[in-house]
């Protein structure tokens, strides 16, 4: 279910969080699904719980995720096209792409950077 890189530089609770949705708007986890409790996941991770609890928190505030009082943590139903989430992301990537061409970046290498994480699958080196 949820996987955590010890030798990763992004905070367990950001790997968590990042795990959680890939896994939501996979669908692999269903609307309306109970998620582990918070030690559950702590234990079964070996993290501390409030780690688990600030993912959760932070999944909550972003809504992913609802709960109910004295029965857990549940998915909530969620855009999965996500417009407003993707609009932001674009955003994002416009301007990175314009300070990487500020610090003196290549165009072409830019894109071909881009690319390459394409053809990764989502992941890249630093090469």
């Amino acid at each position: 279910m949820v996987q955590i890189d010890l030798k990763s530089r992004k905070p367990i609770y950001e790997q968590i969080v990042d795990n959680m949705k890939r896994l939501i708007l996979s669908g692999a986890i269903g609307t309306n699904d109970k998620i582990p409790s918070v030690r559950e996941l702590a234990k079964n991770l070996a993290v501390n719980p409030n780690t688990i609890h600030k993912a959760y928190r932070e999944l909550e505030n972003k809504g992913y995720l609802y709960s109910v009082i004295g029965q857990g943590n549940y998915v909530a139903q969620v855009d999965k096209h996500g417009d407003m989430e993707v609009e932001r992301l674009y955003s994002s990537l416009v301007s990175i792409v314009r300070e990487l061409i500020l610090y003196g970046q290549n165009p072409k290498h830019v894109l071909y950077k881009v690319q390459q994480i394409l053809e990764n699958g989502g992941s890249h080196d630093n090469g």
